[in-house]
């Protein structure tokens, strides 16, 4: 644990932040750095143990324990080293800045991260208190074995819990900012949950959605909005939505030229260079053309970590066409292409309500994918069909689901077509 000796304010309150997915790249130390230090098949076993873990299926405690022996006889201060090669989300340094100039109180709680990792962090952004795991070891090396209290199920609330109490503060005092589910036991102990790119499950928990930059936390907290600090977002969000828009015509390219199986096997080519691309560029190398295509149209969360969602979005279009029949294939893509890509450039632009059940989507992104999606349909069913797959995809984009809404929309749309007709 470290601490600062600054004084702070009588009417203390505490910000509390989860470390990777917020400050820096999710998963990118243990997938990106540290699997660079062992064999294939401990890489691959490292994947699949993260794979587990992201599905339920793997306790967090269980999967660290294993991933760390397989890590048995790595050096630690290779470790720390290795950490030092990642850098923080956009904005990070901006939001720990305005926070300790209004006197907040910080903390990193990980459940990942080696404790001299978070310390170190917690040593470059001036923050009060830094928690992580222990990492047993024997000459300077791991012997697999780790241990702390933010390690075991419910451990981040005792450490919390442990925070609140020295500084004689109450849950009223304090905020989180946190971006999955295992964060959910500190949040009784928090007055205003932040979920910032969240899972499913903070999605339909969080008090406050983002899934802009981290500067974005501020507004909640302090009531301040910062300008962003990355000027080209608008033109790269930009691209992105005209991405998104323009595959709409996968369709016509299908019916008009060239078939569905062949185009869902070209698409499936690109996703292959495009995921070695990925890999490529987030290790420290790049392919030309593709990596060049990721770096404009990312977002601020995908800069320094593998960019999933035009993967899903290439992998939903692909699917839809090899396994459904047409016409419903390419209502299927309409719901993906139309529906969701209008729901988010309007809902980006003229949103206001927040779905209960969802924060990070509005009422009024969705009405108009909706109507976009309604629209598109129409070209290639009738007007009843139309109306139920652009309700039902609309349904699908809005609620906060386990899998990426770019694989649950067009299947779930044409399933339930293939189900009525």
């Amino acid at each position: 644990m470290t601490t600062k000796d600054e004084i702070t304010p009588e009417n203390k309150t505490l910000v509390v932040f989860d470390v990777e997915g917020v400050l820096i790249p999710k998963n990118r130390y243990l997938l990106f750095e540290i699997s660079r230090k062992v064999d294939f098949f401990g890489f691959i076993r490292i994947i699949v143990l993260g794979i587990l873990y992201e599905t339920g299926l793997l306790s967090l405690e269980s999967a660290l324990k294993r991933i760390f022996k397989i890590l048995k006889g790595l050096k630690e201060e290779e470790t720390f080293r290795l950490y030092k090669q990642i850098p923080l989300m956009l904005g990070t340094e901006v939001v720990f800045d305005a926070l300790n100039k209004k006197g907040y109180l910080t903390a990193l709680i990980s459940s990942g991260l080696p404790t001299s990792v978070v310390e170190d962090l917690a040593k470059r952004l001036k923050v009060n208190f830094a928690y992580g795991i222990d990492l047993d070891t024997i000459n300077g090396r791991l012997t697999g074995k780790i241990g702390g209290d933010v390690l075991k199920s419910g451990g981040k609330a005792v450490v919390l819990q442990r925070i609140l109490e020295k500084e004689k503060l109450t849950p009223q005092d304090c905020i989180m900012v946190a971006d999955d589910r295992n964060n959910l036991s500190m949040f009784p102990l928090c007055k205003l949950r932040i979920g910032y790119n969240p899972d499913f499950v903070l999605s339909a928990k969080s008090d406050f959605v983002t899934r802009g930059g981290l500067t974005e936390v501020l507004l909640p907290i302090t009531g301040e909005s910062i300008t962003d600090v990355n000027n080209s977002i608008s033109r790269k969000r930009g691209i992105r939505e005209i991405i998104h828009l323009s595959s709409f015509f996968t369709s016509f390219v299908c019916i008009y030229l060239i078939g569905n199986l062949l185009v869902s096997s070209l698409i499936l080519v690109v996703a292959l260079f495009y995921i070695l691309s990925e890999v490529s560029r987030v290790s420290g190398t790049s392919l030309p053309i593709l990596s060049s295509i990721t770096m404009y149209a990312a977002n601020k969360t995908e800069f320094y970590e593998f960019a999933t969602a035009p993967l899903y979005f290439a992998l939903g279009i692909a699917i839809s066409l090899l396994i459904f029949p047409e016409p419903i294939s390419y209502v299927a893509i309409t719901a993906l292409t139309l529906g969701d890509g209008f729901a988010h450039v309007f809902g980006m632009r003229f949103g206001r309500t927040r779905l209960p059940f969802n924060k990070g989507k509005n009422l009024e992104g969705t009405i108009f994918g909706f109507f976009f999606a309604f629209l598109g349909s129409l070209i290639f069913i009738d007007p009843l069909l139309a109306l139920i797959s652009a309700t039902f995809g609309m349904i699908l984009e809005a609620l906060p689901l386990p899998i990426n809404d770019n694989l649950t929309i067009p299947l779930g749309v044409g399933i339930l077509l293939i189900a009525i007709t």
